[in-house]
């Protein structure tokens, strides 16, 4: 199996040692580094102060960036490649239950994923739910099927549990139901199918028909943790972010995260020196028909100059723009076994207000667009604003979508 060591880099791996005198944190040496210049080119050695690199070339070059505090770390001849920047993570809302998840990725059988179920049942403290919150489908099961409620509810028995399947659906066991208070007189949300059985009891599956709310908004009632639980939850979840190469993200905030209050776990950790990834963040609209005034507040309270260095390892943690959602008005859902829900009439007019009050304060932004239908309607809005305010260079995209944009 070959091994690739990632290292946090602020830009690429010079080709040439640094002329200045500097002493080095931390070496890497006996390795394969690759640089990603122009040519590739693989070196030896690297050289590492603070977040920057001050050096690569071969061992001995690299052995007079030394001094009796530096940290040498012998790479036995593997790959040293730059750490990945995910363009498009939400960190900060899944490091907060980090903690609280079982997770079902690369699991090869359904029969392996149902005594998962049935041995986190055996360890979930009282007043705590099973969650297994997407990354997972059926295709990767040996037994090529989904699980039925049935066996959801004998593997988890008393314990409340909510099991998400991508944007589509989710299983609420006997537990949950009886938790959340949901019973033959519940009514239908908008867009959203409680499933009942022949005689109007709910069978525990939700469905998106086709907004994906059903399933968010059932997600947000479920408990969080404590303070101190969610500081925990939000490092392990970076800690495995490292462990996968990525020491970069870009935050594109998410439903049911509130700023400023939902950012006090990573402000916290920030200040501590304790982020290991560099997190630039976008502000997401909650509110339907409050878009407007929220991006108005938050332009008061935020300055996109304001890089926060923490002054312990420089992680870089700021407010980067506005988005992924703009106006609710626009949201577009994920369902994609359905067709792409009606936009609004009044889309245009909602959108075009806020986008434009984010050009005009110069805000990048982030529009989440998966749909062919929507994504017309929204380069529509986005050049009439642009012939009004040019954005001359300022930086938007589509969330989701086939293509990336900028103007």
């Amino acid at each position: 199996m070959k091994k690739f060591i990632y290292v946090t880099l602020g830009f690429c791996l010079s080709m040439s040692i640094s002329l200045y005198a500097q002493k080095a944190d931390i070496i890497i040496e006996n390795g394969k580094i690759s640089s990603l210049d122009g040519k590739n080119t693989t070196f030896q050695a690297v050289a590492i102060q603070g977040n920057r690199i001050i050096g690569t070339g071969t061992d001995l070059q690299i052995s007079k960036f030394k001094s009796k505090q530096t940290k040498i770390i012998d790479a036995k001849g593997n790959r040293v490649v730059p750490g990945l920047f995910d363009s498009h993570l939400h960190v900060i809302r899944a490091g907060r239950f980090y903690n609280t998840e079982l997770r079902w990725d690369g699991v090869k059988s359904l029969k392996r994923a149902l005594e998962m179920l049935k041995e986190q049942a055996e360890h979930t403290p009282e007043g705590q739910w099973i969650r297994v919150v997407g990354g997972w489908n059926e295709y990767q099961f040996e037994e090529k099927r989904l699980t039925s409620i049935e066996e959801i509810n004998q593997a988890t028995g008393d314990v409340p549990t909510f099991i998400l399947y991508l944007y589509g659906k989710a299983w609420l066991n006997r537990a949950g139901l009886k938790k959340l208070s949901i019973t033959s007189d519940t009514p239908n949300p908008a867009e959203g199918l409680i499933q009942k059985d022949e005689i109007g009891n709910p069978t525990g599956l939700l469905v998106a028909e086709p907004n994906a709310f059903i399933l968010y908004s059932t997600l947000a009632k479920l408990p969080v943790l404590t303070h101190e639980g969610e500081l925990n939850s939000t490092l392990q979840y970076m800690n495995e972010l490292n462990r996968l190469g990525v020491t970069a993200a870009m935050d594109a905030g998410g439903g049911f995260q509130n700023f400023p209050d939902d950012y006090a776990v990573t402000d916290k950790l920030n200040k501590a020196g304790q982020i290991s990834i560099r997190l630039p963040y976008f502000l997401f609209a909650q509110k339907k028909g409050a878009e407007f005034a929220d991006y108005t507040k938050w332009l008061g309270m935020v300055n996109l100059d304001d890089r926060s260095h923490n002054g312990h390892n420089q992680v870089d943690y700021h407010v980067q723009g506005g988005g992924e959602n703009i106006v609710g008005d626009a949201a577009d859902f994920e369902n994609f076994l359905f067709p792409r829900p009606t936009l609004s009439r009044d889309m245009e007019k909602s959108l075009k207000s806020v986008i434009s009050l984010l050009v005009k304060h110069r805000w990048p932004f982030r529009l989440h667009a998966t749909y062919d239908e929507s994504i017309d309607r929204f380069l529509t809005v986005i050049e009439e604003i642009n012939r009004e305010t040019p954005m001359n260079g300022l930086v938007w995209f589509f969330d989701h979508a086939e293509t990336v944009s900028d103007i």
